[in-house]
């Protein structure tokens, strides 16, 4: 193809790519001129061939040209479901691939592993992953009344879906109990179900001094890192569940940060990165649960700001629902399942085979032991029976125990008329004594693992064990003549001391208390005697009336 120009023109040019242009340029103009057409793969081997004409060439009867048919890939090559395919060019496209694109995208792989690592470790994500307990047992109660309570609260922060589906979110879920009801259990299923990310904030680590969400304000690193957390929780927004336990150990200053929550605003102001921040919360998965229990780590009754508890969904998961009577007493027996190795086959299980054991256990006539689903041997038919009837009675005194010490949490202690009953009957409580009731047992063993727990029990107080004692041998009607009168003394002491006042008070106050119960007691004193001198009240009382009439004589 020389001609005089483009050979001065090639040949002035030193540059590989600039010939390469040059030769390229020429060639396609030449192509056109004379009406042939050119291939990108050949205009590439002639612009090759005029610039290297001393290497070698091999001629084949193969094109080095294919489609590929069929395709269903989107790639932008595919056009049609047809890829065209050069060799030559996609010999040197899949080399410079292999050997610059795929180093470089493993390596930006291990880059962003490790940058995801090292932030997963900073933020601490595996922490916050829900893990439910190996024990935890779903039995009926949780079925049938904790998980709806639980399911409508987080249905109104998460937002419900399908027909239902609500456009504004709100409230927060309060959960209170007695120490040992599953209260943390539960609240970690729940987030395992529905894939939330849970995030635990410990109430005493925070304590009483904690009253913002700025973490420098905290008191100790330990507050200072919990504080972060609730502020990270904010920041995670979607998907993601806030969890306060132990609020009896903060403060409620602490606690109304949360009340916009709770309202359509849904914004809370805290401190993220040492920066101040806004979060907004409106249209996100966010949902906030708080969990305590009605005594302070002193003993006192502590208080949820009345705007939060107002607008949270409260639920005291110690207590007994309206018609749950039965499924509250059955859990009980369903939750110690796994803490006796007697029961412990039963929880993997049917259901209704637990229910149907009870019965037979509580000498129910309508049992009957054919309709079991599983096939027990007589002799460990026996054995499960035997331990069943051992805690079938103790449950009745852990019932007794958790709805005397529920009252006791309700009080006041302006109205008590005994020393405040601390002993609790939970899950917790019920699993220690499973696990030490044998099938070989008599009913006075049986008392004897009662008498040992609670009396270790009572012992962890700080005062009152005595008290405490006495009110559950009253609870299980145990109680001895000299136990009878030493409880009437306790009672009594308990209202002088009350009524007194306490040696922290100054003088004064005990003397003005002390004025105040003379005074009742002379105003009771008055009142009988107007009542024995009042004509109605002698017509009713024939004894009331002979004595006054001997008096008249």
């Amino acid at each position: 193809m020389g001609t005089p120009a483009y050979d001065e023109d090639l040949a002035a040019l030193d540059d590989l790519a600039a010939r390469g242009q040059l030769a390229e340029a020429w060639i396609s103009s030449y192509a056109a001129a004379g009406g042939t057409g050119l291939t990108p793969g050949d205009l590439a081997e002639a612009v090759a061939a005029e610039l290297c004409p001393d290497l070698p060439r091999y001629d084949g009867d193969v094109p080095p040209t294919a489609t590929a048919e069929g395709l269903l890939g989107t790639h932008p090559r595919i056009t049609g479901g047809r890829l065209p395919l050069r060799l030559d060019e996609f010999l040197a496209r899949t080399a410079r691939f292999a050997a610059h694109d795929v180093p470089e995208f493993r390596a930006y792989q291990r880059r962003r592993t490790a940058l995801v690592g090292a932030e997963r470790a900073r933020l601490r994500l595996d922490d916050h992953r829900p893990r439910v307990m190996s024990a935890f047992v779903r039995n009926r109660l949780v079925d049938e009344v904790y998980l709806p309570l639980v399911g409508d609260s987080l249905a109104k922060q998460l937002g419900a879906t399908g027909d239902g589906k609500r456009t504004d979110t709100g409230g927060l879920l309060l959960l209170l109990s007695p120490p040992g009801y599953g209260k943390t259990t539960l609240v970690e299923y729940v987030a395992e179900r529905l894939g939330l990310m849970l995030v635990k904030v410990g109430g005493p680590a925070l304590g009483h001094g904690v009253t913002s969400l700025d973490p420098a304000d905290a008191p100790n690193a330990t507050a200072r890192q919990e504080v972060e957390k609730i502020n990270f929780a904010l920041a995670s927004a979607n998907n993601t569940l806030l969890y306060l336990d132990d609020i009896q150990h903060t403060s409620p200053e602490l606690l109304q940060k949360f009340i916009p929550l709770c309202d359509a605003t849904r914004r809370v102001d805290g401190v993220w990165n040492g920066a101040p921040r806004t979060y907004d919360l409106r249209g996100k998965r966010f949902a906030v649960c708080m969990a305590g229990n009605p005594y302070t780590e002193s003993g006192a009754r502590f208080q949820v700001p009345d705007m939060l508890a107002n607008r949270a969904d409260v639920w005291n998961l110690g207590d007994v629902l309206t018609g749950k009577k039965e499924a509250f007493a059955l859990s009980f027996l369903e939750n110690a399942l796994t803490a006796n190795p007697v029961l412990a086959p039963l929880a993997g299980r049917d259901r209704a085979d637990l229910e149907l054991l009870v019965r037979l256990a509580t000498d129910d006539p309508t049992a009957r032991a054919d309709r079991l689903d599983h096939a027990y041997p007589p002799a460990e038919l026996e054995r499960i029976l035997s331990v069943l009837r051992h805690l079938v009675a103790a449950r009745e005194t852990v019932l007794a125990v958790n709805a005397a010490y529920i009252a006791s949490a309700a009080r006041s202690d302006e109205t008590r008329t005994e020393p405040a009953f601390r002993l609790q009957g939970s899950y917790r409580n019920m699993n220690k004594i499973a696990q030490r009731v044998r099938p070989v047992m008599n009913d006075a063993e049986r008392a004897a693992v009662l008498d040992d727990h609670y009396t270790a029990e009572a012992q962890t107080l700080t005062h009152g064990a005595e008290a405490n004692l006495l009110k559950l041998a009253e609870l299980r009607g145990t109680l001895t003549p000299e136990q009878a009168d030493r409880w009437a003394e306790v009672r009594t002491a308990h209202v002088r001391a009350r009524t007194l006042g306490g040696p922290d008070d100054d003088p004064l106050t005990r003397a003005v208390a002390a004025l105040g119960l003379l005074a009742d007691r002379v105003a009771a004193v008055e009142s009988a005697i107007t009542r024995a001198a009042d004509p109605r009240h002698l017509l009713a009382n024939p004894h009331a009336r002979h004595a006054a009439g001997g008096t008249e004589r």
